[in-house]
């Protein structure tokens, strides 16, 4: 046999190795699914700051995330090193609105080994209890001041969902079911809050009307903390979610109470009510039902809502006990691009102004207030506890901490790291099992960062930090103090601290 007979035949059995090696591995969704191919996505990667140099976009130029942060995320996740050598490549004079955090001269030390709070310096409780105010049975304090967003079953795949909640569980913060419903996915571990959305998905009859029973029973038979009644949401705010007939699978459709083959529209408003006065009764008959703490999640439009909102929580004996807020920018689910660009306000707009709501009327204490949309860096987050936050979500931060390289497939079944996804050769990449310990890893970062740069600033929270402590940077090198830019009206001073050391 000739020589390159035998040279072929070894070219053959190398090839054939390596693509079992990648079947057979597990870290890696893109070399599963991809086999060989997916090597140069990370060949590429390796390469990619020389060749960006020249010919590519910048570290900050790419949207919705950087390759700063999703470089920041991927590694945070993976345990490497985070750290950025040789100064920023920001360009601090000449990026509009660029953020800057005013530290302390006398920063707080880190905890130390050995030290009581040391470890607990991982994991941030919230400063306040959650239904407290309002007496609910099954009131709790929040483990940690960082949770995951609502991102459902059937938007994401099943072993997305299993490796969040592990995750979650590991890390030990709160999982939003989304509107999908409650899954055996969703059940390793982590506590739940359950969303109510526009479908009613999990607690429907067969008419698609909300069952109240059938509420009260799913709730009581799961690991749910508190029930999140969903207005709208960032990515398409005045409209229902949608979830294509080509990612309902039976498992799915049964989950949410819905037929096969067909589109899953969610109505833009809920049936169960249509004004704040009846929206509130509805909230006290799922808090009586279930004792739960109940809050709604919002974008923010009309500002009419939510005066009217602190006026009759004012009025009444009646109230949510939790807002969360979504910020235009925010949002894993497909939308009508007007709606993803033009519809809602932006986050810190959107949360200095209901903020100030609550402030004015003087209720701000008996709430929590949650924020998210793009929340999920520290610089972010302190930003949001300044706003007045008590807790952020993050949706697609956690997306990419277990496999996500930003494909924006999201809505067409089609993601190539299985994350998005109901096509089974596609998701049998992604190991629920490796890549829970990444969200987790993430998640203790992300607060292992929010409290160091908490302490440089001089305060043992984050609930601490203030609006002051921030400026904002324009290009003709002038900064204007942030509570000089954004009106919240005393949430500079909000004094929101309850002692909960860590």
């Amino acid at each position: 046999m000739a020589w390159y007979w035998l040279v072929g035949i070894g070219v053959v059995v190398v090839l054939l190795l390596w693509v079992a090696y990648d079947l057979l591995q597990t870290k890696h969704a893109i070399l599963h699914n991809f086999p060989i191919i997916g090597h140069f996505r990370y060949w590429l990667e390796a390469i990619g700051p020389e060749l960006r140099q020249y010919i590519v976009t910048s570290n900050n130029e790419e949207r919705p995330f950087s390759r700063d942060e999703r470089r920041w995320v991927y590694a945070s996740s993976k345990k490497q090193n985070s750290y950025f050598g040789f100064g920023t490549d920001n360009d601090l004079e000449q990026t509009p609105n660029y953020l800057i955090i005013r530290h302390s001269a006398f920063p707080l030390e880190d905890p130390r080994p050995g030290d009581a709070d040391f470890d607990a310096q991982h994991n941030i409780p919230c400063a306040k209890v959650m239904g407290e105010h309002r007496g609910r049975k099954h009131a709790f304090r929040p483990e940690s001041v960082i949770n995951l967003s609502a991102m459902s079953y059937g938007s994401l795949s099943s072993a997305a969902v299993e490796a969040l909640n592990r995750g979650a569980h590991i890390a030990s913060c709160l999982h939003n079911t989304g509107e999908g419903g409650i899954s055996k996915h969703h059940l390793h571990g982590a506590d739940l809050v359950w969303q109510i959305g526009t479908g009613y998905f999990g607690c429907r009859d067969t008419n698609g009307r909300f069952d109240f029973q059938k509420f009260v029973d799913t709730a009581q038979a799961n690991p749910v903390r508190a029930i999140e009644i969903k207005l709208s949401q960032g990515a398409k705010p005045g409209r229902g979610g949608l979830l294509p007939a080509a990612k309902i699978t039976p498992e799915i459709a049964e989950i949410r109470g819905i037929p096969m083959g067909r589109d899953c529209n969610s109505p833009g408003g809920h049936k169960e009510f249509r004004d704040v006065d009846s929206m509130l009764d509805f909230v006290e008959r799922l808090a009586e039902g279930t004792g739960l703490p109940v809050g709604i999640k919002s974008a923010v439009g009309q500002m009419s809502f939510w005066h009217d909102l602190a006026q009759q929580m004012v009025d009444t004996d009646r109230g949510v006990d939790f807002i969360t807020i979504d910020g235009g920018e925010g949002g894993t689910g497909a939308a009508p691009l007007v709606f993803t660009d033009h519809v809602a306000l932006p986050f810190k707009s959107a949360m200095s102004s209901v903020f100030k709501v609550m402030k004015e009327a003087n209720i701000d204490e008996r709430l929590i207030m949650i924020g998210s949309g793009k929340l999920g860096f520290p610089e972010s987050a302190l930003f949001a506890f300044g706003l007045g936050c008590d807790m952020i979500n993050v949706g697609r931060e956690a997306m990419l901490s277990i496999g996500c390289i930003q494909a924006q497939r999201c809505h067409t079944g089609h993601c190539p790291a299985g994350v998005a996804t109901q096509n089974k050769w596609l998701m049998s990449g992604l190991n629920p099992s490796d890549k829970s310990h990444r969200f987790a890893n993430y998640i203790v970062s992300l607060r292992k960062e929010i409290m160091e740069v908490s302490r440089a600033c001089g305060v043992a929270h984050p609930s601490q930090i203030t609006i002051d402590l921030f400026d904002i940077l324009d290009a003709s090198l002038m900064t204007r103090n942030a509570a000089d830019c954004i009106d919240t009206s005393g949430s500079a001073a909000n004094g929101k601290y309850t002692g909960v050391m860590i």
